[in-house]
């Protein structure tokens, strides 16, 4: 009698196979498609034919120029936090994270799986921005030592939005209250962080508000690298502030670690 040995699949293709799932459930939810790649354009360019041939003072910088940084970082909090909050909010409701965890599949896979759909999916997102803003509006192409800080930026803001993202969604009661929620925080971080308004135009009390939170230093940081060197003289603190910036994002990831570490939840509440 002849037995044939199986082969256990090891960690990162488990984490590969959760990739192509959430990839998949991703392109096949309309919905999040429209928000995550299609409001982002219609706002660039919605903004950008009311305010785009102003200049932003003797900087050469157009408004459309400063605006195409923001909705980079903007669409980074977008996927890692508020979408992802919401996807892990409705699969819970649904039961399927129940039905994941109860399969061998290790939650540290299931988590990488989610953090590699968001960072594909957000340099999707933003390689069409750009595309858009350099076809559009003149934005320069990052060269040199840009790409180096654009990695960075972009890696610490998503590590902390999507740390923030899983911690939020066990802190929703259910599915239904995510976007009633996190849409109205999106929308106050945006118009506080340097998103759609200039942002040391901003009431200075309401600038020291939004530096508290994440969108700020990653619009900051994304301006770093779209925006010419001269123009970190108009920034708040007269200079681009890199590792404050790298600092404020890093605090924020351990915080939405240490919270969805504490708070994740498998199954429904009024399971338990």
């Amino acid at each position: 009698m002849t037995t044939t040995a199986t082969t256990r699949p090891t960690w990162t293709s488990l984490a590969l196979d959760r990739l192509v799932v959430d990839l998949k459930d991703f392109t096949r939810s309309r919905e999040q498609m429209i928000f995550i790649f299609a409001f982002p354009l219609l706002l660039l360019a919605m903004f950008g034919a009311i305010f785009g041939g102003q200049t932003l003072g003797d900087t050469g910088v157009t408004f459309s120029q400063y605006l195409m940084a923001g909705m980079v970082a903007s669409g980074i909090l977008n996927t890692g936090f508020q979408s992802l909050a919401i996807s892990i909010a409705i699969d819970r409701d649904e039961d399927a994270l129940k039905r994941i965890h109860a399969t061998p599949l290790p939650a540290t896979a299931f988590f990488a799986g989610k953090i590699a759909q968001v960072l594909l999916v957000s340099l999707v997102q933003i390689a069409i921005l750009v595309a858009m803003g350099v076809a559009l509006y003149d934005v320069q192409v990052p060269s040199g030592s840009q790409w180096l800080t654009f990695a960075w930026v972009f890696l610490l803001g998503t590590a902390a939005s999507t740390a923030l993202g899983i911690a939020t969604s066990s802190l929703l009661r259910n599915a239904k209250a995510a976007s009633a929620i996190l849409t109205p925080i999106v929308l106050f971080l945006q118009f506080t962080s340097g998103v759609f308004f200039v942002f040391t135009q901003l009431p200075e009390w309401l600038q020291h508000v939004a530096e508290v939170f994440p969108l700020k230093w990653l619009a900051q940081g994304m301006r770093s690298v779209f925006l010419p060197e001269s123009f970190a003289a108009q920034e708040a603190a007269g200079s681009w502030q890199h590792g404050l910036t790298a600092a404020v994002l890093a605090v924020w990831f351990v915080i939405g670690l240490v919270v969805a570490v504490r708070t994740f939840r498998w199954q429904r509440p009024d399971d338990r």
